[in-house]
């Protein structure tokens, strides 16, 4: 392997402490969202549009 090839490749030991380290509070507050949006969509049947869905999420 050439040395330039090593270079851009990161250590085994930083993926698997990427791999095995626990969701960020973004990447679990981004799900909580979708899964919130996706809930309102629902039960609008598909009707209810962004400002609606932005209106709903407001109000709780």
């Amino acid at each position: 392997m050439d040395r330039s090839a090593r270079a851009v490749r990161p250590p085994e030991s930083g993926h698997y402490a990427w791999r095995d380290r626990p969701p960020s509070a973004r990447t679990v507050r981004h799900a909580w969202l979708t899964e919130a949006i996706l809930g309102i969509r629902a039960a609008s049947r598909g009707t209810y549009g962004f400002r609606r869905v932005h209106a709903e999420l407001a109000l709780g």
